[in-house]
Protein backbone atom coordinates (compact mmCIF):
# COMPACT_ATOMS: atom_id res chain seq x y z
CA UNK A 1 0.00 0.00 0.00
CA UNK A 2 1.64 3.13 -1.13
CA UNK A 3 2.07 5.85 1.87
CA UNK A 4 0.26 9.16 2.77
CA UNK A 5 2.81 11.87 3.20
CA UNK A 6 2.34 14.09 6.02
CA UNK A 7 4.31 17.20 5.72
CA UNK A 8 4.78 18.75 9.73
CA UNK A 9 4.99 17.47 13.23
CA UNK A 10 3.19 19.90 15.14
CA UNK A 11 0.46 18.71 16.70
CA UNK A 12 -2.09 18.12 13.57
CA UNK A 13 0.61 16.29 11.45
CA UNK A 14 1.63 14.29 14.61
CA UNK A 15 -2.35 13.51 14.93
CA UNK A 16 -2.51 12.75 11.38
CA UNK A 17 -0.13 10.41 11.18
CA UNK A 18 -1.77 8.61 14.28
CA UNK A 19 -5.14 8.44 13.26
CA UNK A 20 -3.61 7.12 9.73
CA UNK A 21 -1.35 4.49 11.42
CA UNK A 22 -4.18 3.50 13.22
CA UNK A 23 -6.30 2.76 9.99
CA UNK A 24 -3.74 0.51 8.99
CA UNK A 25 -2.47 2.64 6.61
CA UNK A 26 1.59 3.15 5.94
CA UNK A 27 2.52 7.24 6.79
CA UNK A 28 5.66 9.08 5.85
CA UNK A 29 6.20 11.94 8.25
CA UNK A 30 7.89 14.53 7.22
CA UNK A 31 9.70 17.14 9.53
CA UNK A 32 12.18 19.64 8.92
CA UNK A 33 13.17 20.71 12.65
CA UNK A 34 16.77 20.09 13.11
CA UNK A 35 17.24 20.14 9.83
CA UNK A 36 15.79 23.62 10.39
CA UNK A 37 14.75 25.34 13.02
CA UNK A 38 11.78 27.99 13.46
CA UNK A 39 11.20 31.24 15.33
CA UNK A 40 9.72 29.65 17.68
CA UNK A 41 10.32 26.11 18.22
CA UNK A 42 13.18 25.37 20.78
CA UNK A 43 14.03 21.47 20.38
CA UNK A 44 13.28 18.80 17.69
CA UNK A 45 10.33 16.70 19.09
CA UNK A 46 7.38 16.38 17.65
CA UNK A 47 4.39 18.37 18.55
CA UNK A 48 6.34 20.55 20.44
CA UNK A 49 4.15 23.20 22.26
CA UNK A 50 5.82 26.91 21.63
CA UNK A 51 3.23 29.21 23.11
CA UNK A 52 1.18 28.13 26.42
CA UNK A 53 1.13 24.84 27.81
CA UNK A 54 -2.93 24.72 28.26
CA UNK A 55 -5.19 22.75 26.55
CA UNK A 56 -7.92 25.33 28.01
CA UNK A 57 -10.96 24.29 29.58
CA UNK A 58 -11.84 20.27 30.23
CA UNK A 59 -14.98 20.82 30.73
CA UNK A 60 -17.27 18.38 28.41
CA UNK A 61 -20.48 19.73 29.53
CA UNK A 62 -20.36 23.33 29.35
CA UNK A 63 -17.33 24.54 27.58
CA UNK A 64 -16.88 23.62 23.53
CA UNK A 65 -13.24 22.35 23.74
CA UNK A 66 -13.65 20.63 26.71
CA UNK A 67 -16.02 18.57 24.83
CA UNK A 68 -13.79 18.97 21.37
CA UNK A 69 -11.66 17.33 24.16
CA UNK A 70 -14.08 14.36 25.10
CA UNK A 71 -14.80 13.53 21.30
CA UNK A 72 -11.17 13.24 20.37
CA UNK A 73 -10.42 10.98 23.35
CA UNK A 74 -13.07 8.87 21.62
CA UNK A 75 -11.74 9.18 18.71
CA UNK A 76 -8.71 7.58 19.40
CA UNK A 77 -6.53 10.70 19.89
CA UNK A 78 -2.66 10.36 20.89
CA UNK A 79 -2.56 14.35 21.31
CA UNK A 80 -4.96 13.93 24.03
CA UNK A 81 -3.75 10.64 25.23
CA UNK A 82 -0.34 12.18 25.66
CA UNK A 83 -1.56 15.17 27.04
CA UNK A 84 -3.89 13.35 30.18
CA UNK A 85 -0.77 11.17 31.03
CA UNK A 86 1.03 14.28 31.12
CA UNK A 87 -1.35 16.88 33.06
CA UNK A 88 0.02 19.11 35.73
CA UNK A 89 -2.28 21.50 38.25
CA UNK A 90 -4.36 24.20 36.27
CA UNK A 91 -7.67 24.44 37.84
CA UNK A 92 -10.66 23.63 35.19
CA UNK A 93 -7.91 23.48 32.69
CA UNK A 94 -5.81 20.49 31.21
CA UNK A 95 -2.55 21.85 31.18
CA UNK A 96 0.51 19.68 30.53
CA UNK A 97 4.03 19.28 31.16
CA UNK A 98 5.13 20.72 27.57
CA UNK A 99 8.58 18.72 27.47
CA UNK A 100 6.97 15.45 28.83
CA UNK A 101 3.97 15.61 26.55
CA UNK A 102 5.94 16.24 23.52
CA UNK A 103 8.43 13.18 24.39
CA UNK A 104 5.01 10.97 24.52
CA UNK A 105 3.92 12.28 21.32
CA UNK A 106 7.30 11.58 19.75
CA UNK A 107 7.69 8.11 21.52
CA UNK A 108 4.42 6.83 20.36
CA UNK A 109 5.12 7.76 16.62
CA UNK A 110 8.61 6.55 16.80
CA UNK A 111 7.34 3.01 18.18
CA UNK A 112 4.52 2.53 15.47
CA UNK A 113 5.48 0.27 12.77
CA UNK A 114 3.79 1.95 9.89
CA UNK A 115 5.04 5.21 10.59
CA UNK A 116 8.41 6.41 9.16
CA UNK A 117 9.38 10.10 9.96
CA UNK A 118 12.19 11.39 8.09
CA UNK A 119 13.91 15.13 8.88
CA UNK A 120 14.27 17.05 5.63
CA UNK A 121 12.57 20.17 4.72
CA UNK A 122 10.07 20.14 1.86
CA UNK A 123 10.58 23.08 -0.05
CA UNK A 124 7.78 23.30 -2.68
CA UNK A 125 5.16 21.35 -4.29
CA UNK A 126 5.17 18.15 -3.11
CA UNK A 127 6.32 15.58 -5.56
CA UNK A 128 3.96 14.60 -8.22
CA UNK A 129 4.44 10.94 -7.46
CA UNK A 130 3.01 11.41 -3.51
CA UNK A 131 -0.55 10.98 -4.56
CA UNK A 132 -1.76 11.40 -1.32
CA UNK A 133 -0.66 14.60 1.05
CA UNK A 134 -1.60 16.23 4.35
CA UNK A 135 0.41 19.58 4.64
CA UNK A 136 0.22 20.26 8.33
CA UNK A 137 2.86 22.68 8.36
CA UNK A 138 1.28 25.25 10.40
CA UNK A 139 1.37 28.99 11.55
CA UNK A 140 5.17 28.73 10.73
CA UNK A 141 5.28 26.89 7.39
CA UNK A 142 8.67 27.75 6.19
CA UNK A 143 8.57 30.57 3.38
CA UNK A 144 9.82 28.13 0.44
CA UNK A 145 6.51 25.99 1.12
CA UNK A 146 4.31 29.23 1.40
CA UNK A 147 5.47 30.07 -2.06
CA UNK A 148 4.63 27.07 -2.97
CA UNK A 149 1.14 26.86 -1.64
CA UNK A 150 0.19 30.63 -2.72
CA UNK A 151 1.48 29.53 -6.26
CA UNK A 152 -1.27 26.02 -5.75
CA UNK A 153 -4.12 27.89 -4.68
CA UNK A 154 -4.15 30.94 -6.66
CA UNK A 155 -4.29 33.14 -3.33
CA UNK A 156 -2.66 35.48 -1.15
CA UNK A 157 -2.08 33.67 2.42
CA UNK A 158 -3.58 35.20 4.98
CA UNK A 159 -1.12 36.06 8.29
CA UNK A 160 -1.43 37.48 11.58
CA UNK A 161 1.15 37.24 14.83
CA UNK A 162 1.07 35.46 17.15
CA UNK A 163 2.68 36.01 20.73
CA UNK A 164 4.09 34.30 23.13
CA UNK A 165 4.02 34.55 27.13
CA UNK A 166 6.96 34.15 29.49
CA UNK A 167 7.91 31.55 31.84
CA UNK A 168 9.04 31.87 35.59
CA UNK A 169 11.66 29.79 37.45
CA UNK A 170 8.96 29.25 40.94
CA UNK A 171 11.56 29.35 43.03
CA UNK A 172 12.34 33.04 42.31
CA UNK A 173 8.66 34.28 43.36
CA UNK A 174 8.41 35.91 46.66
CA UNK A 175 5.64 33.99 48.51
CA UNK A 176 5.02 36.74 50.88
CA UNK A 177 3.27 38.47 48.91
CA UNK A 178 2.21 35.97 46.23
CA UNK A 179 -0.74 33.10 46.89
CA UNK A 180 -1.61 30.01 45.65
CA UNK A 181 -5.30 29.99 44.84
CA UNK A 182 -7.84 28.91 41.30
CA UNK A 183 -10.10 31.30 40.75
CA UNK A 184 -13.35 30.89 42.58
CA UNK A 185 -11.14 28.05 43.97
CA UNK A 186 -12.21 26.02 41.41
CA UNK A 187 -11.00 21.99 41.51
CA UNK A 188 -10.19 20.77 37.88
CA UNK A 189 -8.10 18.11 36.85
CA UNK A 190 -5.09 16.93 39.04
CA UNK A 191 -6.05 20.44 40.79
CA UNK A 192 -6.55 21.44 44.06
CA UNK A 193 -8.34 24.86 44.05
CA UNK A 194 -4.62 26.21 44.81
CA UNK A 195 -3.61 25.69 41.00
CA UNK A 196 -2.69 29.16 40.13
CA UNK A 197 0.13 31.72 41.92
CA UNK A 198 -1.57 34.90 42.30
CA UNK A 199 0.55 38.20 42.38
CA UNK A 200 -1.81 41.40 43.89
CA UNK A 201 -1.40 44.65 42.71
CA UNK A 202 -3.07 48.31 44.00
CA UNK A 203 -4.31 50.85 41.88
CA UNK A 204 -0.88 52.18 41.94
CA UNK A 205 0.82 48.99 41.12
CA UNK A 206 -1.32 48.58 38.22
CA UNK A 207 -0.64 52.25 37.20
CA UNK A 208 2.65 52.53 37.02
CA UNK A 209 2.53 49.01 35.40
CA UNK A 210 0.11 49.90 32.38
CA UNK A 211 2.40 53.17 31.92
CA UNK A 212 5.31 51.03 31.57
CA UNK A 213 4.07 49.06 29.37
CA UNK A 214 2.94 51.24 26.79
CA UNK A 215 6.04 53.15 27.44
CA UNK A 216 7.98 50.19 26.59
CA UNK A 217 10.14 49.21 23.74
CA UNK A 218 9.00 46.94 21.33
CA UNK A 219 10.02 44.33 18.70
CA UNK A 220 10.25 46.13 14.98
CA UNK A 221 8.67 44.59 12.47
CA UNK A 222 9.60 44.59 8.58
CA UNK A 223 7.71 46.70 6.29
CA UNK A 224 6.16 43.84 4.75
CA UNK A 225 4.74 42.72 8.26
CA UNK A 226 3.50 45.67 9.66
CA UNK A 227 -0.55 45.61 8.32
CA UNK A 228 -0.81 42.09 9.62
CA UNK A 229 -3.60 41.82 12.23
CA UNK A 230 -3.28 40.17 15.12
CA UNK A 231 -5.81 37.23 16.45
CA UNK A 232 -8.11 38.58 18.97
CA UNK A 233 -7.78 35.69 21.15
CA UNK A 234 -4.14 36.00 21.69
CA UNK A 235 -3.72 39.66 21.71
CA UNK A 236 -0.31 41.08 23.13
CA UNK A 237 -0.58 42.90 26.17
CA UNK A 238 0.64 46.12 24.90
CA UNK A 239 -2.08 46.13 22.16
CA UNK A 240 -4.70 45.49 24.99
CA UNK A 241 -3.50 48.28 26.77
CA UNK A 242 -3.71 50.51 24.08
CA UNK A 243 -7.37 49.87 23.70
CA UNK A 244 -7.86 51.62 27.11
CA UNK A 245 -6.22 51.39 30.90
CA UNK A 246 -9.14 49.06 32.23
CA UNK A 247 -8.73 47.02 29.44
CA UNK A 248 -6.41 44.30 31.14
CA UNK A 249 -8.40 44.75 34.89
CA UNK A 250 -11.51 43.03 32.38
CA UNK A 251 -8.95 40.80 30.73
CA UNK A 252 -6.21 38.30 32.04
CA UNK A 253 -4.92 40.73 34.70
CA UNK A 254 -8.88 40.83 36.53
CA UNK A 255 -9.43 40.58 40.17
CA UNK A 256 -12.31 38.88 40.81
CA UNK A 257 -13.16 35.17 42.47
CA UNK A 258 -9.84 35.89 44.61
CA UNK A 259 -8.62 36.98 48.17
CA UNK A 260 -5.05 37.28 49.60
CA UNK A 261 -4.11 36.13 52.30
CA UNK A 262 -1.66 37.80 53.16
CA UNK A 263 -4.22 40.83 53.49
CA UNK A 264 -7.71 39.49 53.25
CA UNK A 265 -10.06 43.21 54.02
CA UNK A 266 -7.90 44.50 51.19
CA UNK A 267 -9.05 43.57 47.46
CA UNK A 268 -6.67 43.58 45.09
CA UNK A 269 -6.95 45.94 42.16
CA UNK A 270 -5.61 43.76 39.22
CA UNK A 271 -4.08 40.23 39.80
CA UNK A 272 -1.05 38.86 37.91
CA UNK A 273 -1.43 35.04 37.59
CA UNK A 274 0.84 32.50 36.24
CA UNK A 275 0.23 28.33 35.68
CA UNK A 276 2.39 25.50 36.08
CA UNK A 277 4.39 25.01 33.00
CA UNK A 278 5.78 21.26 33.47
CA UNK A 279 5.45 18.09 35.73
CA UNK A 280 8.13 19.20 38.51
CA UNK A 281 6.35 22.78 39.23
CA UNK A 282 9.63 24.70 38.75
CA UNK A 283 8.27 26.28 36.27
CA UNK A 284 5.60 29.07 35.74
CA UNK A 285 4.00 31.25 32.87
CA UNK A 286 2.63 34.09 33.32
CA UNK A 287 -1.31 33.72 31.96
CA UNK A 288 -2.19 35.81 29.22
CA UNK A 289 1.30 37.80 28.77
CA UNK A 290 2.19 37.12 25.36
CA UNK A 291 3.74 40.05 24.50
CA UNK A 292 6.28 41.60 21.63
CA UNK A 293 7.73 43.50 23.75
CA UNK A 294 12.14 43.39 23.94
CA UNK A 295 13.51 41.03 26.22
CA UNK A 296 14.95 43.70 28.29
CA UNK A 297 11.93 45.87 28.39
CA UNK A 298 9.96 42.37 29.49
CA UNK A 299 12.57 41.79 32.31
CA UNK A 300 12.44 45.62 33.74
CA UNK A 301 8.60 45.44 33.48
CA UNK A 302 7.58 42.46 34.92
CA UNK A 303 9.92 42.32 38.01
CA UNK A 304 7.85 45.41 39.11
CA UNK A 305 4.58 43.06 39.65
CA UNK A 306 4.79 42.71 43.59
CA UNK A 307 5.88 38.77 44.16
CA UNK A 308 8.29 39.14 40.94
CA UNK A 309 10.19 41.62 41.54
CA UNK A 310 13.52 38.91 42.33
CA UNK A 311 11.70 36.39 39.15
CA UNK A 312 14.37 34.65 36.53
CA UNK A 313 12.80 33.88 33.78
CA UNK A 314 13.29 30.42 32.08
CA UNK A 315 11.72 31.65 28.78
CA UNK A 316 10.91 35.50 27.97
CA UNK A 317 7.98 36.29 25.79
CA UNK A 318 8.54 36.54 21.82
CA UNK A 319 6.62 36.94 18.70
CA UNK A 320 5.64 35.19 15.46
CA UNK A 321 4.35 35.47 12.39
CA UNK A 322 1.24 33.01 11.38
CA UNK A 323 -0.12 32.13 8.21
CA UNK A 324 -3.03 30.69 6.86
CA UNK A 325 -5.46 29.85 3.54
CA UNK A 326 -8.54 30.99 3.36
CA UNK A 327 -9.92 27.67 3.54
CA UNK A 328 -13.75 28.14 2.84
CA UNK A 329 -12.80 29.39 -0.05
CA UNK A 330 -9.79 26.93 -1.51
CA UNK A 331 -10.77 23.80 0.62
CA UNK A 332 -13.47 20.95 0.02
CA UNK A 333 -15.60 19.52 2.71
CA UNK A 334 -12.70 17.45 3.78
CA UNK A 335 -9.70 19.83 3.47
CA UNK A 336 -8.41 18.83 -0.07
CA UNK A 337 -7.43 21.33 -1.61
CA UNK A 338 -9.97 22.36 -4.75
CA UNK A 339 -7.46 23.35 -7.22
CA UNK A 340 -5.22 20.16 -6.32
CA UNK A 341 -7.41 17.28 -4.53
CA UNK A 342 -4.47 15.17 -3.61
CA UNK A 343 -3.10 17.56 -1.28
CA UNK A 344 -4.92 17.95 2.07
CA UNK A 345 -4.38 20.79 4.76
CA UNK A 346 -4.60 20.38 8.52
CA UNK A 347 -4.20 22.29 11.77
CA UNK A 348 -3.45 26.33 11.98
CA UNK A 349 -2.92 26.81 8.59
CA UNK A 350 -6.74 25.74 8.09
CA UNK A 351 -7.52 29.10 10.17
CA UNK A 352 -8.89 27.17 13.64
CA UNK A 353 -7.06 28.77 16.21
CA UNK A 354 -5.85 26.55 18.81
CA UNK A 355 -3.92 23.57 20.15
CA UNK A 356 -6.76 21.51 20.61
CA UNK A 357 -8.36 23.15 17.23
CA UNK A 358 -5.37 22.70 15.17
CA UNK A 359 -4.86 18.81 16.47
CA UNK A 360 -8.88 17.68 15.82
CA UNK A 361 -8.65 19.02 12.05
CA UNK A 362 -5.27 16.61 12.03
CA UNK A 363 -7.43 14.14 13.45
CA UNK A 364 -10.16 14.68 10.70
CA UNK A 365 -7.58 15.14 8.12
CA UNK A 366 -5.51 11.61 8.97
CA UNK A 367 -9.30 9.84 9.00
CA UNK A 368 -10.26 11.03 5.59
CA UNK A 369 -6.84 10.22 4.21
CA UNK A 370 -6.81 6.68 5.28
CA UNK A 371 -10.63 6.16 4.42
CA UNK A 372 -9.57 7.22 0.62
CA UNK A 373 -6.33 5.26 0.71
CA UNK A 374 -8.69 1.91 1.54
CA UNK A 375 -10.76 3.23 -1.32
CA UNK A 376 -13.69 4.03 0.88
CA UNK A 377 -15.72 7.61 0.99
CA UNK A 378 -14.45 9.86 3.43
CA UNK A 379 -17.46 11.01 5.94
CA UNK A 380 -17.08 14.37 7.64
CA UNK A 381 -18.71 14.09 11.22
CA UNK A 382 -22.19 15.42 12.15
CA UNK A 383 -21.96 19.47 12.54
CA UNK A 384 -23.32 18.89 15.71
CA UNK A 385 -20.30 17.91 16.92
CA UNK A 386 -17.15 19.52 18.03
CA UNK A 387 -15.17 18.12 15.37
CA UNK A 388 -17.99 18.42 12.83
CA UNK A 389 -19.06 22.38 13.74
CA UNK A 390 -15.51 23.23 13.41
CA UNK A 391 -14.53 21.57 10.22
CA UNK A 392 -17.69 22.82 9.18
CA UNK A 393 -16.17 26.61 9.51
CA UNK A 394 -13.44 26.56 7.83
CA UNK A 395 -14.77 24.55 4.62
CA UNK A 396 -17.47 26.59 4.11
CA UNK A 397 -19.83 27.76 7.11
CA UNK A 398 -17.81 31.07 7.70
CA UNK A 399 -17.51 33.99 4.67
CA UNK A 400 -14.31 33.98 2.41
CA UNK A 401 -14.29 37.32 2.08
CA UNK A 402 -13.73 37.73 5.92
CA UNK A 403 -12.55 35.02 7.28
CA UNK A 404 -10.49 34.75 10.47
CA UNK A 405 -8.74 32.46 12.75
CA UNK A 406 -11.25 30.81 15.24
CA UNK A 407 -11.40 29.17 18.12
CA UNK A 408 -14.26 26.05 18.71
CA UNK A 409 -17.37 27.56 20.83
CA UNK A 410 -20.86 26.66 20.63
CA UNK A 411 -21.86 29.41 18.50
CA UNK A 412 -20.93 27.40 15.66
CA UNK A 413 -23.03 24.35 16.37
CA UNK A 414 -26.86 24.15 14.81
CA UNK A 415 -29.35 25.38 17.47
CA UNK A 416 -30.99 23.02 19.74
CA UNK A 417 -34.83 21.40 18.71
CA UNK A 418 -37.43 22.61 20.65
CA UNK A 419 -36.94 25.07 23.68
CA UNK A 420 -34.10 24.59 26.58
CA UNK A 421 -33.86 27.38 29.49
CA UNK A 422 -30.80 29.15 28.39
CA UNK A 423 -28.61 27.45 31.53
CA UNK A 424 -29.15 23.98 29.84
CA UNK A 425 -28.36 24.70 26.20
CA UNK A 426 -24.74 23.85 26.70
CA UNK A 427 -25.30 20.62 28.52
CA UNK A 428 -27.84 19.78 26.10
CA UNK A 429 -25.77 20.70 22.78
CA UNK A 430 -22.78 18.89 24.47
CA UNK A 431 -24.82 15.96 25.06
CA UNK A 432 -26.47 15.91 21.56
CA UNK A 433 -22.80 16.06 20.20
CA UNK A 434 -21.68 12.92 22.06
CA UNK A 435 -24.86 11.08 20.77
CA UNK A 436 -23.58 11.71 17.49
CA UNK A 437 -20.26 11.54 17.71
CA UNK A 438 -20.96 8.00 19.26
CA UNK A 439 -23.06 6.90 16.48
CA UNK A 440 -20.49 8.60 13.61
CA UNK A 441 -17.84 6.81 15.16
CA UNK A 442 -19.86 3.39 14.67
CA UNK A 443 -20.67 3.62 11.35
CA UNK A 444 -17.41 2.42 8.87
CA UNK A 445 -16.64 4.88 5.83
CA UNK A 446 -18.57 3.97 2.94
CA UNK A 447 -17.09 1.67 0.43
CA UNK A 448 -16.16 3.17 -3.25
CA UNK A 449 -18.52 2.45 -5.90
Amino acid sequence: MQPIHIIGGGLAGSEAAWQAARAGVPVVLHEMRPTRGTDAHQGEGLAELVCSNSFRSDDAARNAVGLLHEEMRRAGSLVLAAGDANKVPAGGALAVDRDAFSAAVTAALTAEPLIEIVREEVTGPPPEDWDKVIVATGPLTSDALANAIRTLTGEDALAFFDAIAPIVHKDSIDFSKAWFQSRYDKVGPEGDGRDYVNCPMSRDDYGAFIAGLLAGEVTEFKDWERDTPYFEGCLPIEVMAERGPETLRFGPMKPVGLTNPHAPDVKPHAVVQLRQDNALGTLYNIVGFQTKLRHGAQSQLFRTIPGLEGAQFARLGGIHRNTFLNSPKVLDATCRLRADPRLRFAGQITGVEGYVESAAIGLLAGRFAAAERRDETPRPPPPTTALGALLRHITGGAQADSFQPMNVNFGLFPPLDGRVAKRERKPAMSARALRDLDAWLATPSLAAE
